[in-house]
């Protein structure tokens, strides 16, 4: 076949993603088939019963499935994970972590997924026992406040666990993207530089959290190698999603899709809890059947997420070039992101409508210079 680069890189990470995925689904349908659901739970009953008094048994039975469950998933994932997130990125010369600093990154991020994965699930499992006809109401409203309260910490609780980030150091820059998000009228608390060198040399630039935590986030790569018109554009596109309330309405969006996510668990629950021998739609044993079916509706919705997505970006695209009146610089921008980045030229339009949430650069590219002439 004859491909670029940057189409093999992504035709390779495509796949690991759908293997990913497919492996995913396979365990949890699997434990469920099988009835080794039923045994993690006994299992998680006995760790239990042994480190948490009687008053907390049943949280903490919650807290020990999913433990085991999270285990044996990311065992089962690790060479996939390790293919795509590092030798893949290795092999295209993409990176410039250490194997050492990835397996401490999964670590941290194994960490994160277990307390709040654990800490979801507890909360499902409570509202099912209180609430039986309305928890999956309850739940999707419950998620869709945590979704806004983790947007808000991201860049002051979990960025500074993964990148070093630190203000922005070049003061004739700095003023000059503070003063743009005044004009485009989104406040800000300051502009920061974001440590991606150690880690890869794909550049970015992004608008980080919400209301007093919003901040601007440079990269050093970008820094290194781009201009300050170039890093002004890439900024008013971020500054976009803030104007046009792009992140409020993913928000609104993902939590349709976990109420509708939710609702189906809950039909799906009752009608099978009997035929695969759970205690009831209270057992945590149900767990993967709950998972399947929120996030079947997920999958389903996947290909509207992304049109949304990209409609989205288009806008950004356009706000920019309104906002700074240089068209020339967004092109070079993008060409360098493009470049730098890895970004496939010509993805098929399947392609774009499965797994892309941005336009293609080339597609960018060409409203600019439209937007220039």
């Amino acid at each position: 076949m004859n491909e670029d680069k940057a189409t093999r890189y992504h035709r390779q990470k495509r796949r690991a993603g759908v293997g990913s995925f497919l492996w995913t689904v396979l365990l949890l349908a699997g434990l469920l088939a099988t009835g080794f659901s039923t045994t993690l739970r006994i299992a998680a009953e006995s760790i239990a019963g042994r480190v948490a008094p009687p008053s907390l048994f049943s949280g903490a039975t919650v807290l020990c499935y999913v433990a085991l469950l999270t285990l044996i998933h990311e065992l089962g994932s690790l060479p996939i994970g390790f293919y795509s997130g590092f030798f893949l990125e290795r092999r295209y010369a993409l990176t410039t972590q250490s194997l050492g600093g990835w397996i401490a990154d999964q670590l941290k991020a194994l960490a994160i997924g277990l307390v709040l994965g654990g800490a979801g699930a507890g909360a499902v499992y409570r509202l099912i026992r209180v609430s039986p006809g309305w928890w999956w109401l309850e739940a999707g409203v419950l998620f869709a406040l945590v979704i806004v309260g983790l947007t808000n910490l991201a860049p002051v609780v979990f960025l500074p666990m993964f990148y070093a980030v630190k203000p922005l150091d070049r003061e004739a820059l700095r003023a000059r993207l503070l003063a743009l998000a005044d004009r485009a009228g989104a406040r800000v608390l300051d502009a920061y530089e974001w440590g991606l060198g150690g880690k890869t040399k794909k550049a970015n630039a992004a608008l980080a959290g919400l209301g007093g935590t919003r901040r601007i986030l440079v990269s050093d790569t970008m820094l290194a190698e781009y201009s300050d018109d170039e890093i002004e554009v890439v900024l008013a596109h971020e500054l976009a999603h803030h104007v046009h309330g792009d992140i409020w309405k993913g928000i609104v969006f993902e939590s349709v899709l976990l109420l509708a996510g939710f609702d189906l668990a809950a039909l799906v629950l009752r009608s099978l809890a009997g035929p695969l021998g759970l205690r009831g739609v209270d057992d945590v044993a149900g767990l993967p059947l709950l998972m399947l079916a929120a996030g079947g509706v997920t999958l389903v919705m996947l290909p509207v997420a992304h049109a949304m997505s990209r409609a989205f970006e288009r806008s950004a695209d356009r706000f920019a070039l309104d906002l700074t009146r240089n068209p020339a610089a967004f092109i070079s921008a993008m060409r360098r992101l493009g470049a730098q980045n890895l970004a496939e030229d010509h993805p098929s339009r399947l392609v774009q409508w499965l797994f892309y949430s941005h336009p293609p650069v080339r597609e960018r590219i060409a409203a600019a210079q439209a937007f220039k002439a």
